[in-house]
This record gives structure tokens, C-alpha cells and sequence, in this order.
């Protein structure tokens, strides 16, 4: 009886040669894949090129809504954004597929785990990590990076198998999903290469986006986005919705350029419209209710939370602390955002909540100030700057003591 391996299976190039060479190698390969996205074209396709490649048998496991309520949920709280500019498209929905198929491979009594991640990129540690937590007795394959192949040499073992790659499989390796796309290869591989437009998989060119803009409206409870345009809709029917309506304006477009785990710089280019527009969304409704030290202390937790997700470090008990404080703080992130789409950007236009600290009434800000009066704001000025002018005194005082004689 030939030993079973699972294969977390994109149906991309590495993915694809990791089948036929686990095949090769005497496995009965059973081929995983777990959908994070909504492109149930894709899923189609991705079974079938499983049959092609001679896998024993292929399952797809529908995550999308663990997903959400599992990692993108708290990256939302946390408004995580990976040098300012990257939604973390990938880091969660790799944890999310490699648990999957770990837990897959213990059900139909595997041997082997394998994947098809590269030896210099961070997919690797999160795949091998999760793998290691939830199935620690089996062995790790992968194909890619312990043969170190380039993806030239990858499609040629494919082709001398019989088994045609599409050209853009061979030139980019996109990885699309719930919160985002990612691409990578060809110009992405230099710090000033720049993208060709068929490169894109989410989002419009300039040329076809729309002349006018559309705004929309999102409803946060509690921190999680409960509708769109007032209609309610469960997570992942929003977001699907928003990427759409956001994409045509080509909203979410980007290139992040970051330090790898391994302490080696990357860079990728990325689609995430309906991520930029919820976090942008979100973040404003925070400025309205939160505290000006909740708000500071959430910048550094949410970075944090952020970091040690994208570095496959999502099991470490301080992710479980963090997750507590974010959870904490959306107890009042509740109202409503209007957000302009247009020519490639997501401007909020304004928030309102029930418990917004902006109050027209009360603490009106400007000149109409109410809560206090013109002489009560002449002494608090006074008393503020109180440390600064003793400082300036020293400094006067010493200055006049080393002073040059005439």
C-alpha cells in the first residue's frame, strides 16, 4: 500500500509540480484545498487540475467564515496594516489552510504533509508551524524548497510529464482570497519594477474605472461590519460585495516592500479593496469613540498583533492577550461610515455613533466652546506649559553663566 500525502493545493505552479512529484516519489496524493476566497470559478478549476495531475482524490473545505471570524475580525480591531500599506492579504488565510489540512490529513490517516511554499518567503513558516501544531507525528515534504527550483525549471518538469502550464501561472504567482490578492514574480522582483495592467486580478485599470464616484455607506457593531449601503449581510457576503464595488475603482491597489522572517527584504504587489476600504472605514468610527490613550495603545498592540500574524507567530499565548485587549476596546466601535470610491482611493467622508465622543451639544469644538470658560482655558494654558518654561529658565541660567567675556 503506497503512503498517503496531503497536499495544501492551489492549483498553481508549485503546487501543481509538488503532485506529480509526490506521485513520482510512490505517494498516494490527496490533494486539499481550502477556499478563502469567493471565486467559485476557480474552485472548479482548481479539482479539475487536481484529476489532471493524478491525485488519488481532492476535497475542498469551505473556510471563508472561520476566516473572518477567527483572524480577519481582530485584524480589523487591530486596523493592521504591514508598513502602513498592507492588509496582511496572505499571513491569515495561510494559518487558516495549513490547520485545515492538517486536520484533513489526521482524518483519512496520512503519512505525510506537504506544501508547495519556497524556502525564501514567510509561507513556509506558516505553513510548517501550523503543520507542527496540529499534526506534530507527520513528516513535512516540500518539494519546492528542498530542491531549490525555479519556476522555469518547474514548468519544464511538468511539461516533459505531459502537463501544460498557462503562461501567467509560469510569470506571476497570485495567491487570491478573502482580504486581498498578492502578486508576485517579474517586476515584483526588483525595487522599482512596476506591473503590467493584466497583471491585476481585482481591481480596473485607470482607463476602465468609472467617471463619477460612488459612496457607501458601512455599519460597524461592536467593531465588525454589519452592513453595507444599509442592507445587512453576513461578513463574507460584504466583503465580496465591497471588493467589487471598490475594484471597479481600482481602490486597494499597492506594493509593500518589507523585511521576510529570514531577515531578507520582499516585495509584492496587492489588491485588497474591500480590506482598505473596512479598515479605513473602521478606524474612523474608532477616532469618534475611543480615548486618545486607547487609540495610542491600540496603534502599538494592533502593529504587534500584525507582525507576529504575518511572522507565523499566531500561536504564541501573547496573540491570545492581545486578541483580549482589541476585543475589549470594540465594546463602543459602533455607527455608521460614508466612504467615497473613486479613481483609485477610498476617502471617508464622515462617521457618525451613538457613541461618539463629538458631541454637538457639549464638547463643541472651536470657538463656541461650552465646557469651560476663556479665563479657565488662560489658566490651564499656564499650568500646562509650566514644565517648559522652568526648562527654558535653566537654560537661560546657564547660558548667562558660560557666557563669554566681552
Amino acid at each position: 500500500m503506497k503512503p498517503k500525502a496531503v497536499l495544501a493545493f492551489s492549483g498553481g505552479l508549485d503546487t501543481s509540480y509538488c503532485a506529480v512529484w509526490l506521485r513520482e516519489q510512490g505517494y498516494e496524493v490527496h490533494t486539499v484545498a481550502v477556499q478563502t476566497d469567493n471565486a467559485a470559478d476557480e474552485i472548479a478549476a482548481i479539482e479539475q487540475r487536481s484529476g489532471t495531475l493524478g491525485a488519488a482524490s481532492h476535497v475542498t473545505i469551505d473556510a471563508r467564515r472561520e476566516l473572518f471570524d477567527d483572524y480577519l475580525r481582530c485584524l480589523i480591531f487591530a486596523n493592521a496594516l504591514r508598513g502602513d500599506v498592507y492588509p496582511l492579504s496572505v499571513s491569515a488565510e495561510r494559518v487558516v489552510q495549513a490547520k485545515r489540512c492538517a486536520l484533513y490529513a489526521l482524518e483519512v490517516g496520512a503519512t505525510a504533509l506537504a506544501h508547495g511554499s519556497t524556502g525564501a518567503g514567510n509561507d513556509q513558516f506558516r505553513f510548517d508551524v501550523a503543520f507542527r501544531v496540529f499534526a506534530p507525528a507527520l513528516k513535512i515534504i516540500t518539494p519546492i524548497r528542498e530542491q531549490q527550483l525555479t519556476r522555469d525549471q518547474e514548468v519544464a518538469y511538468l511539461a516533459q510529464h505531459g502537463i501544460d502550464v498557462p503562461a501567467r501561472t509560469a510569470t506571476y504567482s497570485v495567491n487570491r482570497g478573502l482580504w486581498g490578492a498578492t502578486i508576485g514574480g517579474g517586476e515584483t522582483h526588483r525595487s522599482d519594477g512596476v506591473l503590467p495592467e493584466e497583471a491585476y486580478v481585482l481591481t480596473r485599470a485607470p482607463a476602465q474605472r468609472p467617471a463619477t464616484a460612488d459612496d457607501v455607506t458601512i455599519t460597524f457593531e461592536a467593531g465588525v461590519p454589519v452592513a453595507l449601503n444599509n442592507e445587512t449581510m453576513d461578513p463574507v457576503r460584504l466583503i465580496a460585495t465591497l471588493d467589487e464595488l471598490a475594484g471597479r475603482h481600482g481602490v486597494g491597489r499597492g506594493v509593500h516592500v518589507g523585511d521576510t522572517i529570514l531577515g531578507i527584504k520582499g516585495r509584492v504587489a496587492f489588491e485588497a479593496p474591500a480590506a482598505t476600504v473596512l479598515i479605513a472605514a473602521h478606524r474612523e468610527i474608532e477616532k469618534l469613540v475611543l480615548s486618545r490613550h486607547q487609540l495610542m495603545w491600540k496603534r502599538t498592540l494592533g502593529d504587534l498583533y500584525g507582525a507576529f500574524l504575518h511572522e507565523a507567530r499566531f500561536f504564541d499565548p501573547l496573540m491570545r492577550d492581545i486578541e483580549a485587549f482589541l476585543e475589549s476596546s470594540q465594546r463602543r466601535a459602533s455607527g455608521t461610515v460614508n466612504v467615497r470610491l473613486f479613481a483609485g482611493q477610498a476617502s471617508v467622508l464622515g462617521a457618525t455613533s451613538p457613541f461618539s465622543l463629538l458631541d454637538p451639544e457639549t464638547a463643541v469644538y472651536g470657538e463656541h466652546a461650552t465646557l469651560w470658560s476663556g479665563s479657565e482655558a488662560a489658566a490651564f494654558a499656564k499650568i500646562y506649559g509650566l514644565q517648559d518654561w522652568l526648562i527654558a529658565s535653566v537654560n537661560r541660567a546657564e547660558s548667562s553663566t558660560h557666557a563669554p567675556l566681552a
